[in-house]
């Protein structure tokens, strides 16, 4: 299941997701992983900080889940390179 419901997205804990304080980009299963790369830089009202803590999140739970990040940086993503 990839959709989470409102009730179910309510009692994921903060360190489930990729923005914590926001409680943005759920990072609960390797799809959630994929969509919260695919998804990451459409993420307003965060700062950089809050994105290069993110990014590290999405990393750690990606290699958990075995999911492949090409990327060092999210400052890399949709880029080419």
């Amino acid at each position: 299941m990839t959709e989470l419901s409102e009730k179910q997205r309510d009692r994921l804990d903060e360190d489930q997701f990729a923005f914590p304080k926001q409680r943005k980009e759920p990072l609960n299963n390797a799809t959630h992983v994929r969509n919260a790369m695919a998804r990451f830089n459409q993420v307003k009202g965060v700062s950089d900080e809050d994105r290069d803590e993110a990014w590290s999140r999405i990393k750690r739970v990606a290699k958990k889940h075995g999911v492949e990040v090409r990327e060092k940086s999210w400052r890399e993503l949709g880029s080419e390179s």
